[in-house]
């Protein structure tokens, strides 16, 4: 055993080397305990190769986030941290050193300094935060169509309304344009639409209308309008140089998956397009945390998944790391998990034959133990332990390790709702984004179009009808004339000429016919 411990420290110590630009996780466990002189260093260079961090709920893994986004924001890498629960605003104050804490840093080595980090509050409601917004043309008709769930032919119509409404610079910036469009194209714009651009079956506009109007009752409106949020805006650092955090509090639509993974995906499809292409960098630009990813991939479309796919394949190359915080490494679809370079996986709890199951298809994911059995350990460490593989700076994946996670340096808590607003109040952005734009855009455009366009009508329309109600009121030539006393007459003097000749054709006499009737013969 002894000589087992032995290889496994020098394991550890060879796998995970110290240095000044990697971050520090905890320190490797060797006989169920924490050893001080084997601190657990990753790269920085492979930060932008993604990560996961996994565990049962409380066994500590938004600590273990917490951690990383500390070590990041004191090497000035920026981050952007989807925080859904509401637990991670801590990171704006500094932590509280308590007995368990200080146990913490002597087992590993690592002293507790309690330090905050620069902290930048978001919201996609505005609520407890500076309001998130993109307009409907930045997701663009492609993106769109995937998050309204079309189908090729819906989609190929969104794409010439699109099309129609930036060759009139008609802009799409929320919901209420994107209706109005549908609903011109439906209508009052159909035949200028289709003889440009071909045939628009009103159903597929009236059913690509409908789901914007779903997407709508989920608070997709809260989501589109201006100012739009920029990137860049994502990616400062404050007057130390430090990593600014942006925490986007998600916590007041935790009950709208939908509108979650919406923003998430055209937050990540932006970040690639805007940002250049760097290659390997020797540190990533920005990192980004998603907690409770489940809620992602839980009521994405297939559609929604390939592009989830497609975009962290390639966005590495721009410089971004992209980390997922789930309970289960099977939340996160295999083709996602297969890049994900860092793996923290805290204790799984083994209730059901389910349970033993994940926990199994868990294990599998980490490169293979001579000194673990990885499916009985991740039910057995306690709280805050975690196995931790990543990459070295060659790329190569580390062996695993049991590894006491350090504790956070910044608060283990929520931040009071004074304390939240100070935060905002405090922010260079506040000014910004704490407003609302409303353009002139499609909607305002298209309603006076159609309200000129009726406007110019209703004069030719009244006179149609006057002259239709005139011709109806005033007699014609030949009633007036039949309708005279003149003309009575001359109607009579005719009816009996035309009796006369036709009795005189069948050769009866009007004048033998009078005498007759007079005799009684």
């Amino acid at each position: 055993m002894a000589a087992s411990n032995s290889s496994l420290a020098q394991m550890i110590q060879d796998s995970y080397p110290s240095g000044d630009r990697v971050i520090t996780l905890g320190a490797g466990m060797v006989a169920d305990s924490a050893n001080a002189t084997l601190p657990i260093c990753l790269p920085l260079s492979t930060m932008n190769r993604h990560g996961l961090i996994a565990g049962a709920t409380g066994t500590g893994k938004t600590k273990s986030l917490q951690v990383i986004v500390e070590e990041l924001s004191k090497r000035g890498i920026p981050s952007l941290v989807m925080d859904i629960k509401g637990d991670l605003s801590g990171l704006a104050a500094p932590g509280e050193s308590s007995s368990g804490i200080q146990s913490r840093a002597k087992q590993t080595g690592i002293s507790f300094e309690p330090a905050s980090c620069p902290v930048e509050l978001l919201s996609l409601t505005g609520k407890q935060g500076l309001r998130m917004r993109s307009t409907v043309a930045e997701f663009g008709p492609l993106l769109m169509a995937r998050v309204l769930g079309l189908n090729d032919t819906q989609e190929g119509i969104l794409s010439v309304i699109f099309r129609y409404c930036d060759e009139r610079s008609l802009l799409l910036l929320d919901t209420k344009d994107l209706k109005k469009v549908l609903t011109f194209a439906a209508d009052e714009g159909r035949a200028e639409i289709e003889a440009e651009y071909g045939a628009i079956p009103k159903a597929s506009v009236t059913t690509i209308l409908r789901k914007v109007v779903a997407l709508e009752k989920e608070g997709a409106d809260e989501l589109f309008g201006e100012v739009s949020f920029e990137i860049q805006d994502l990616m400062r650092k404050d007057g130390q140089g430090r990593g600014v955090v942006s925490i986007l509090r998600l916590d007041d639509i935790q009950d709208r998956p939908r509108l979650f993974s919406t923003f998430m995906l055209q937050l990540l499809a932006e970040t690639y397009e805007k940002l250049p292409e760097l290659g390997d960098p020797e540190q990533p630009e920005l990192v980004l945390f998603i907690d409770e990813a489940h809620l992602i991939f839980k009521e994405a479309s297939r559609a929604l998944l390939e592009q989830i796919e497609t975009v962290v394949k390639l966005i590495r190359s721009r410089g971004v790391g992209l980390f997922f915080c789930t309970q289960s490494p099977d939340d996160v679809p295999a083709a996602v998990l297969a890049q994900l370079g860092l793996k923290v996986q805290h204790a799984l709890r083994a209730f059901t034959a389910k349970d033993r199951k994940a926990i199994k298809s868990a294990s599998e994911n980490f490169p293979v133990s001579e000194h673990y059995e990885l499916a009985e350990l991740m039910t057995a460490m306690g709280i805050g332990e975690a196995l931790v593989t990543g990459l070295d700076r060659k790329g190569r994946p580390t062996p695993v390790v049991r590894t006491m996670m350090r504790a956070p340096n910044s608060r283990m808590g929520v931040l009071k709702p004074a304390e939240i607003q100070a935060v905002i109040n405090a922010s260079e952005l506040k000014e910004k984004y704490d407003r609302s734009v409303d353009r002139e855009s499609a909607y305002e455009i298209l309603t006076a179009r159609v309200e000129r366009a009726q406007t110019e009508e209703e004069p030719a329309r009244g006179r149609k009808k006057q002259a239709s109600r005139a011709a109806k009121e005033e007699p014609s030539m030949v009633e007036s004339v039949m309708e005279s006393k003149v003309a009575r007459e001359v109607g009579r003097t005719v009816a009996r000429e035309l009796t006369r000749g036709l009795l005189g054709v069948l050769g009866i006499s009007t004048t033998t016919r009078r005498r007759r009737r007079s005799s009684w013969f």
